[in-house]
């Protein structure tokens, strides 16, 4: 699979809305200095860059030019802007950790890592400037963007015959930040929060900050700081808001930028906005992405608890003994209350409930033992439960809630993805619980099994599919049967996906003990995301969003602080 980009106009305007404010700029291309090779470097250190066209010499680094326009200058190109776009003129320039901070307001879904990436090339074509950093503020964001920038690389090298050099920093290997410095090529450096965070703070214990800031015999006795500081970089902050605080705003200005963009839905601090797409124009011109969300509403009671109440066990001479069970039934009004009933033997309670879906399985009376004098009387049913005199079974709300939740999104999902796939287009459905162990649970040889929402999932998926395709059992015939062959085809298709593959887990995992643990934001480097998981979700969305790939159930943990990320 691959993905076709197609030019949006809200696209061009939000990358012209920064780039206006630059005008007048002089395009110097890429600014060289002397760059510091540090004590241990020796040889000339000539160095190619695999698919690029500049050959440099370890002595020369190009830096972004400094910003040739005055403060009333900058601030003019920002009014016009903000009258071309309807927005809030400015009273000055804002203040922040660059020369110039810009706020792009852009709703969610509608491609902010696309347009900062046009907007790069952009400023790059019109005043020269080559060196980015990309501040993102989880993992996961910082997948995404990575893939992003391999997926459109194509896209806008036959747009600006041009290539973009990028990686993730990494505090291993700093090799990246002296080539990131030596080139005179596009270069972009992608930095998630916690990294950043973490080593931005001068003078800190984590061992993150004491690379950034020390000297390293590694890195020719030189401070990560210094030589990223002397490209002037332009930065870029996705979803800033999630980022921000003073000592985040001060870790940027030790970068030097030029420039600031901040693009995000919800911007807490503001400074100068040039652009705005907010929720109400994304939805009128159809760009946001498709998502339905599950909901269900059950007032007072909720029904789908498997209460039931053994009041007593009445005997007669004419008749069989009778249980009287207290239990919850659904009204013709909708509500839910409970009452109680006499059950003889091989009476179903779930046909007298008004079908709730607690009693659904195994609740017909098998058996009714009145009381004796040695015991007290009790009542079995089919599925194994049994009750005596006075017992209450259940109430089991979260679990049976639980049930219905995953029952009802399978049933949708089969609705809206056989539509779907005639038009060739993959459906996903997404289960955020609460602890991985819900999900996946390990015996006492760490061998992995299902959870409780696993096991549910996997008999709920199975009578689904049953249901579903009931009646068409015989494929070869379905089209004699009146079937369509696109519906022979999705049923085919859908036939052919095992219950317990369509099902996939994404979760942190202990990096020693290689189980699956509840995703946390730590700053011990002692976890890692569920790889076979992590690839498929982030780093190969080509695969996840083709048909040969059976997984489509997503199970997955969020919590305050983090963000996650669906194709």
């Amino acid at each position: 699979m691959q993905f076709k980009f197609k030019i949006q106009p809200y696209q061009t305007e939000a990358a012209r809305a920064v780039t206006d404010v630059f005008a007048g700029q002089p395009n110097s291309g890429a600014s060289p200095y002397l760059r510091d090779l540090g004590r241990a470097a020796d040889g000339d250190g000539t160095e190619a860059l695999p698919g690029f066209e500049t050959q440099v010499q370890a002595s020369e680094g190009y830096a972004n030019a400094p910003i040739a326009l005055g403060s009333a200058t900058l601030l003019e190109n920002i009014h016009k802007v903000q009258r071309r776009n309807r927005i809030v003129e400015s009273s000055s320039l804002a203040t922040g950790p660059a020369p110039v901070n810009l706020d792009v307001e852009m709703e969610t879904g509608t491609g902010k890592t696309y347009v900062y990436t046009k907007t790069m090339l952009e400023l790059n074509r019109l005043y020269g400037w080559t060196k980015f950093i990309i501040v993102v503020p989880s993992v996961a964001i910082r997948e995404g963007v990575y893939k992003s920038l391999k997926n459109t690389e194509q896209h806008f090298f036959e747009q600006y015959g041009k290539a973009i050099r990028y990686f993730v920093y990494n505090s291993a290997r700093l090799g990246d930040i002296d080539r990131f410095s030596a080139s005179s090529d596009i270069n972009v450096m992608v930095i998630n929060m916690q990294a950043f965070n973490t080593s931005m703070k001068e003078g800190g214990r984590s061992k993150e900050a004491r690379i950034m800031y020390s000297e390293r015999d590694e890195f020719a006795s030189r401070r990560p700081i210094d030589v990223i500081a002397a490209n002037n970089p332009i930065v870029i902050l996705d979803e800033p808001q999630k980022m921000g605080g003073n000592a985040t705003q001060a870790g940027i200005a030790r970068f030097r930028p030029i420039a600031c963009l901040n693009y995000s839905a919800t911007h807490k601090v503001t400074h100068d906005a040039v652009y705005v797409l907010d929720a109400l124009d994304a939805f009128n011109q159809r760009l946001v992405k498709r998502i339905e969300v599950k909901g269900f509403e059950l007032k007072n009671m909720r029904g789908t608890d498997g209460y039931l109440y053994l009041q007593d066990i009445k005997i007669s001479k004419n008749k069989p003994p009778q249980a009287v069970i207290e239990f919850k039934k659904l009204n013709a009004s909708g509500s839910i209350s409970k009452r109680a009933q006499g059950f003889y033997e091989q009476d179903d309670i779930y046909p007298a409930s008004g079908e709730l879906e607690a009693y659904r399985d195994g609740f017909t009376v098998s058996e009714i033992v009145p009381d004796s004098d040695v015991q007290l009387g009790y009542v079995k049913f089919l599925n194994g439960i049994e009750l005596c005199r006075g017992d209450v079974y259940g109430d089991s709300s979260d679990r049976d809630m639980r049930r219905v939740q995953i029952r009802e999104t399978i049933k949708s999902h089969l609705e809206k993805e056989e539509a779907l796939f005639a038009r060739g287009i993959k459906c996903l459905s997404l289960f955020f619980i609460d602890e991985v162990a819900k999900y996946r649970v390990y015996d006492d040889d760490g061998e992995e099994g299902l959870g409780e929402y696993g096991r549910i999932f996997e008999e709920e998926y199975a009578r689904a599919i049953d249901e579903y395709g009931r009646g068409q059992q015989n494929l070869d015939a379905s089209l004699d049967a009146g079937l369509g062959k696109a519906r022979r085809r999705y049923l085919e298709w859908l036939r052919g996906i095992d219950a317990h593959e369509t099902h996939k887990g994404y979760f942190s995992i202990d990096k020693r003990s290689r189980r699956l643990i509840d995703s946390k934001l730590k700053r011990n480097s002692d976890e890692s995301d569920d790889e076979s998981a992590y690839d498929l979700i982030l780093k190969d969305k080509e695969r996840l969003l083709s048909f040969d790939e059976p997984t489509r159930f997503i199970f997955g943990s969020v919590r305050p602080g983090l963000t996650y990320m669906c194709p």
